[in-house]
């Protein structure tokens, strides 16, 4: 956001109430009555007329969300809240506050983080005034002056916290974000309710490059738990050789549901070498297998 543009969007902020025109219309009026009357009645008329104006001139109306600071005389006299008041014309100034909480938008363009990356950083900032009279007589435009501090105090964190901080830890950007600003604008009535950063945006070539380091990090956890489970898998087998070394009874057993489970598939042909099977002693047993396998078929074929 421009500065011209900050402070278009403030001047919406303040209202300058004044009864100045009116009064003299009126009291031009009665100067013009006092002169007709010398020769008319009609002058009576436009006397009346001329005070009711300038009378009714220095009426005004607050909303319910609106206070108005009166000067007289150029010095701080009362404050007027919601509803009907009078200022009196000529010696008295009335400003409007709108004391609602305000939405305001800023940025920081190409500021340089921590780790010298040029980023583009936008941010709200919610805000209200709680003291009227600070905001008029200590500041001349307290809203442009609110984000114009709002954009100093966003370079200023960005340029003491490294990139990897700012994608990460949005939430402690905004908590730092809000004490700063808090502090620079109390003076001026204003209270900061929260401060949000809403996008961070970094050049196309450190994304690519960010995108391709965090695949190869994937790659390498993806590896590491590969190679973690190949160990674990290892040290099963070498556990259960241990076991079958001791008990070679229960590496027969072992053999025999290997064998119970190829010859569950008709159609399967396992072939096992006569050294296996000799040392696994599963040599009548196989043979026993088979042969009632070949059994089996014979009757389905009959």
């Amino acid at each position: 956001m421009t500065p011209e543009n900050i402070r278009e969007s403030a001047s919406k902020y303040s209202e300058t109430a004044g009864a100045t025109g009116p009064f003299l219309a009126g009291l031009l009026l009665i100067i013009i009555g006092w002169y007709v009357s010398a020769f008319t009645f009609y002058g009576a008329g436009i006397i009346i007329i001329g005070f009711l104006i300038a009378v009714f001139s220095g009426l005004k109306i607050n909303s319910q969300w609106e206070e108005a600071i009166v000067l007289r005389l150029g010095k701080f006299n009362r404050i007027n809240k919601e509803g009907l008041f009078y200022v009196f014309p000529i010696i008295e100034k009335a400003f409007r506050v709108d004391k609602r909480v305000i939405t305001s938008s800023f940025n920081a363009e190409q500021t340089l983080t921590k780790d010298n990356v040029p980023v583009d950083v936008d941010a709200i900032l919610f805000w209200r005034v709680i003291s009227p009279k600070n905001a008029v007589i200590n500041v001349k435009d307290y809203g442009g002056s609110v984000l114009f501090a709002s954009q100093t105090a966003l370079r200023d964190v960005i340029g003491r916290t490294i990139l990897s901080e700012m994608l990460s830890n949005r939430e402690d950007l905004d908590t730092k974000l809000k004490k700063i600003i808090d502090n620079k604008v109390s003076d001026w009535g204003v209270n900061v309710q929260s401060v949000e950063i809403r996008e961070v945006r970094i050049p196309q070539a450190l994304q690519d490059a960010m995108s391709r380091q965090a695949q190869a990090e994937r790659e390498r956890q993806a590896r590491i738990i590969l190679g973690d489970s190949e160990v674990q898998i290892a040290k099963k087998f070498e556990d259960a050789s241990q076991v079958y070394k001791k008990n070679p009874a229960a590496l027969h057993l072992r053999g025999m549901n290997m064998l119970y489970e190829s010859l569950k598939q008709t159609d399967a042909i396992v072939i096992v070498p006569s050294s296996a099977v000799e040392t696994m002693g599963l040599g009548g047993m196989l043979g026993t297998a088979s042969t009632a396998k070949d059994l089996i078929k014979k009757r389905k074929t009959a």
